[in-house]
């Protein structure tokens, strides 16, 4: 199965996330949203899309790239989406609030990806990370691999 990760990173903390999952997936092609063409959509049988998640929202760079994917770009292919994400079940009432009501980037992609056409691999996740910045929590990157390795197996399996 060939497999394209794209992200798009505003600290690092994204880049290194999508990083780990072209390494958990194996021989996967990685491509930052501004280097992403055509051909590495074609190319690909499965499609794993990641952002940070700011306001709840994908960067607005990868929602232009989404903006432009076609319908006929992701038929027959399978879709994952991950985010970068505070954890706001550690924080106090009005920002776990704020954060129920906005949500967060990993869903919209994954909505996105399927109403183009995508098959869903694998539920939407969310990394996170401690502050907007960073780091990322202690073993993320790994969960990041883990989860990859999951995802050939699960768009086989459904």
């Amino acid at each position: 199965m060939k497999a394209l990760v794209v992200y798009d990173s505003k600290y690092g903390n994204t880049e290194r996330i999508a990083r780990a999952i072209a390494g958990g997936l194996g021989d996967a092609a990685l491509r930052h949203v501004a280097d992403v063409r055509a051909e590495d959509v074609d190319n690909a049988d499965l499609l794993v899309v990641g952002s940070p998640t700011q306001g709840g929202r994908p960067t607005p760079a990868l929602l232009a790239l989404l903006d432009r994917l076609r319908e006929e770009d992701l038929k027959g292919k399978d879709v994952a989406a991950f985010d970068t994400r505070i954890d706001g079940r550690h924080r106090n009432f009005l920002v776990r609030g704020f954060l129920g009501v906005i949500g967060y980037a990993a869903p919209r992609i994954a909505r996105r990806l399927e109403a183009k056409g995508g098959r869903r691999a694998a539920a939407p996740e969310g990394f996170v990370v401690e502050a907007t910045e960073g780091p990322l929590r202690a073993g993320e990157e790994q969960r990041a691999e883990t989860w990859a390795k999951a995802l050939p197996r699960a768009a086989l399996n459904r």
